[in-house]
């Protein structure tokens, strides 16, 4: 999967092609890889152990036991023996002479003696310690990531290894439960009653007390290996320290650098990035940045020269965006502080940290737990949890403070590192950006909808009383989804058209993350269409398909596939005004192609050559803009009416194309045509469809608002 994401991204040469789909996968094949390695190292430690109880433990254990069953049988024979005289004595003194040489006998029958050489006798030597040893060639490829007969902890390992922590304690504990509960059975037994039969007591409770020996052996291996695990994941854990755990794939590249080496290479450089460089850790992220990027320099690896009067902090102050100067105070309640992100994604978080000693707090959630971490950007980009002291004060290495205010403002201005291991030091706080917006200044009405992720809401921002849409993301949702979700505010907040609905703002303070946009007071086209449909003109009706076009014209000449083009997905403003919406499938590349199935897929949109092979460019918008004409034409109609998807998709193949709905100008039903030819490259692009539908209009006298 590394391999596939250098491929896609040497073949495209920007960081675009396929990426979303790869790095999923790539993630899940990271997550198989590092448990099972940790597993490997564990099993190791495991066996290790195992052997040489085997060999010091178990086997002498099992000629100990041998012999005790020996000297048992010895032992049950002289009292077979001894009753048999005390029943048999005859008074004669011929046989008070032989009774007595039986006695005799009796007496130096000595079980011990019996079996003195057996062990000796028995035993063999000694075989050789078994070595169990790491097959280094299984991590040749992984990049310094998995190291032999170490643990890896990263964000996809650190919740297993703890919770395995917790099970080999619970195990250890239960262990040592049942070696106490052993010997307590053996003191009962000790203390018991003598019974009349009081040599036959001896022997039932020395063998009781030889199969307590065994088991509490066994326990005690047992033990010695869960110990031992215990041991090589505290040590991990241990490494860790108030870090927050690192990201398993290596995708951290930093962009202006892999550009940079590119242009020293010339025109050949792509092909010949190597792939231990490609893929150091420190480097790679860039490739998966989306919108809202920064140009910047690549992080360097040694720690700047601190001043020596400013307690390591820079001269120049850090600066919001309108200029003023980020404060850093202790009488503000956290979420009002500047340098608080809220809940803003990881990598959103590592986009923003540009320079070494740049740094901001922000929330996390790991299982059901809300942590607040610290970034900073130190030798690449560093997370440290805040620790919670018994008396509620916040610390990382050092003194605790009643407030995290306190000890971030601790942090800054005595220079000291975070963690000594480190050493990273706290120069520059970053403000939120302009679009960051605060979740309290955003009150949320009436509901108007649901999106895949969460409910829609008519709302109003305090501060100005306008009135906007808010989509809302389910807090329940995983991680993934909620990036997914931030993904249309990526999209849209670096877009700025008449015809594309606008971007207020992300809301990431708290949860629930909240997108911020313009409210298009007409609703969805779809329901617009079905309402108004009696009073609609086809002059109304071609400024609409106008107004899409030129919509789509924007995206196409942004590199921004819609994949999602449909009459439901825009939205109608003042006028009439048709506004392109919902972006949540949307992708900003030439060429985009789906690996993992046709999830959600709106096939009776949707081209064949996206059906067929999962591949979009902006000519599948195309297909799917002529759907959206016929159903503006058709004033809400639903397309392959009467059709399932799949019967709709195989008379697609065979050739079949909707007849035009009534009153559909000829000129534009041709249009139709041409974008569902089969083969993409025999469609028109947005810019020429704009041009045909803009002659339209005029022939129609459209008035243009």
């Amino acid at each position: 999967m590394r391999c596939k994401f250098e491929e896609h991204y040497v073949k495209s040469g920007r960081g675009g092609r396929k990426l979303d789909d790869v790095r999923d996968k790539y993630q899940k094949a990271c997550r198989k890889l590092h448990l099972t390695h940790n597993e490997y190292v564990l099993l190791l430690c495991e066996a290790v152990e195992f052997e040489k109880d085997f060999r010091t433990v178990l086997l002498p254990g099992l000629l100990e036991h041998q012999q005790l069953l020996q000297e048992a049988y010895i032992a049950t024979w002289k009292q077979i023996f001894q009753e048999i005289t005390s029943n048999s004595d005859l008074t004669s003194e011929k046989f008070r002479e032989i009774q007595k040489r039986i006695e005799t006998s009796l007496e130096n029958i000595k079980p011990c003696d019996e079996y003195n050489d057996f062990t000796d006798k028995h035993k063999t030597t000694p075989t050789e310690p078994v070595k169990f040893t790491f097959d280094e060639s299984l991590v040749e490829d992984s990049a310094g990531k998995l190291l032999p007969d170490q643990l890896t902890v990263d964000n996809l390992t650190v919740e297993w290894l703890r919770t395995k922590l917790n099970d080999l304690e619970a195990g250890i504990k239960e262990n040592q439960e049942k070696r106490t509960a052993i010997r307590g059975s053996q003191e009962g037994l000790a203390n018991g009653k003598s019974s009349p039969n009081q040599e036959l007591n001896n022997r039932l409770s020395t063998a009781s007390v030889d199969i307590s020996r065994k088991e509490i052996n066994e326990l005690k291996c047992q033990e010695r290996k869960m110990l031992k695990q215990t041991e090589l994941i505290r040590s991990a854990l241990n490494e860790l320290g108030c870090e927050e755990a690192p990201t398993a794939c290596d995708l951290s590249i930093d962009n202006q650098t892999f550009i940079t080496n590119s242009s020293e290479q010339g025109d050949a450089a792509p092909s010949a990035v190597s792939k231990a460089g490609f893929f150091e850790p420190h480097r790679m992220f860039g490739l998966l940045r989306k919108p809202f990027r920064r140009k910047s320099a690549p992080s360097s690896p040694v720690a700047p020269p601190r001043s020596r009067g400013g307690a390591g902090r820079r001269e120049s102050g850090a600066a919001s965006e309108g200029g003023d100067p980020v404060a850093l105070t202790t009488n503000k309640a956290l979420v009002d502080e500047e340098w608080f992100h809220g809940v803003l994604p990881r990598e959103e978080v590592v986009r923003l940290l540009t320079s070494d000693g740049d740094f901001l707090v922000r929330e996390t959630t790991r299982n059901d737990e809300c942590q607040t971490v610290l970034s900073v950007c130190w030798g690449g980009h560093k997370h440290f949890i805040v620790q919670t002291t018994n008396e509620g004060h916040f610390r990382f290495e050092g003194p605790a403070f009643p407030s995290i205010q306190e000890l971030i403002l601790y942090q800054y201005n005595s220079g000291s590192p975070v963690t000594g291991r480190s050493g990273a030091i706290l120069h520059k706080p970053i403000p939120r950006e302009r679009w960051e917006l605060n979740n309290d200044d955003v009150i949320l009405n009436d509901k108007i909808g649901r999106g895949n992720f969460g409910d829609v809401y008519r709302a109003q921002l305090k501060n100005s009383n306008d009135m906007v849409a808010v989509k809302t993301c389910r807090v329940t949702l995983p991680e993934d989804h909620k990036k997914k979700f931030l993904q249309e505010g990526r999209i849209l907040k670096q877009y700025d058209h008449p015809n594309i609905v606008k971007l207020i703002g992300i809301c990431v303070q708290k949860q629930p993350i909240m997108i911020v946009m313009e409210l298009v007071p007409g609703g969805s086209l779809l329901t617009f269409l079905r309402k108004k449909s009696s009073n609609l003109t086809e002059a109304q009706l071609m400024k609409m398909c106008l107004d899409a076009a030129a919509g789509m014209r924007y995206l196409e000449s942004k590199n921004c596939i819609h994949r999602d083009l449909a009459a439901r997905n825009c939205l109608v403003g003042y006028n009439n005004v048709v506004k392109i919406s919902d972006f949540g499938m949307s992708r900003e590349e030439e060429e985009y192609i789906v690996s993992d199935g046709m999830k959600q897929i709106p096939i009776k949109w949707t081209a064949p050559e996206a059906l067929n092979f999962g591949k979009y460019t902006s000519l599948c918008d195309v297909w799917s803009y002529g759907v959206l004409a016929w159903e503006v034409f058709a004033r809400g109609g639903t397309p392959y009416s009467g059709m399932s998807n799949s019967k709709a998709r195989e008379k697609i193949d065979t050739g079949y194309r909707m007849p035009a709905p009534e009153n559909t100008p000829d000129e534009m039903y041709r249009l139709m045509l041409r974008c569902w030819e089969y083969k993409p490259e025999s469609r028109p692009n947005f810019e020429q469809i704009y041009s045909v539908v803009e002659t339209l209009c005029a022939a129609y006298r459209v008035s243009f608002c």
